[in-house]
C-alpha cells in the first residue's frame, strides 16, 4: 500500500515539474538557472521518448500535455 501511495505522489510531483517547465519556458525562454536545470534533468527522461512518438504541429510540442495526462491516469489507477 505504501508503495502505491509513493508512486502516486511521484506521478503528481512529475506532473507539477512538467507544468512548471512549460510555464518557465514561456516566461523565461532562454534563461537558465538551477531551477530550470533541475526541471530539465527531471522531466527530460519522460518527455524525450514522447517527443519521438508524437509529431510536432508547427512550433507546438504536445509531449508535455500527453505526459501529464498519462501521469494523471497512472496516479488515478493506483489503489
Amino acid at each position: 500500500m505504501i508503495f502505491f501511495s509513493l508512486l502516486s505522489i511521484l506521478c503528481e510531483l512529475l506532473s507539477l515539474a512538467i507544468f512548471l517547465r512549460v510555464v518557465i519556458s514561456w516566461v523565461a525562454a532562454g534563461q537558465t538557472n538551477s531551477l530550470t536545470n533541475f526541471l530539465y534533468k527531471v522531466t527530460e527522461p519522460i518527455l524525450s521518448p514522447l517527443r519521438r512518438a508524437i509529431p510536432r504541429f508547427g512550433t507546438l510540442d504536445f509531449s508535455p500535455l500527453v505526459a501529464i495526462i498519462l501521469l494523471q491516469i497512472i496516479a488515478w489507477l493506483l489503489p
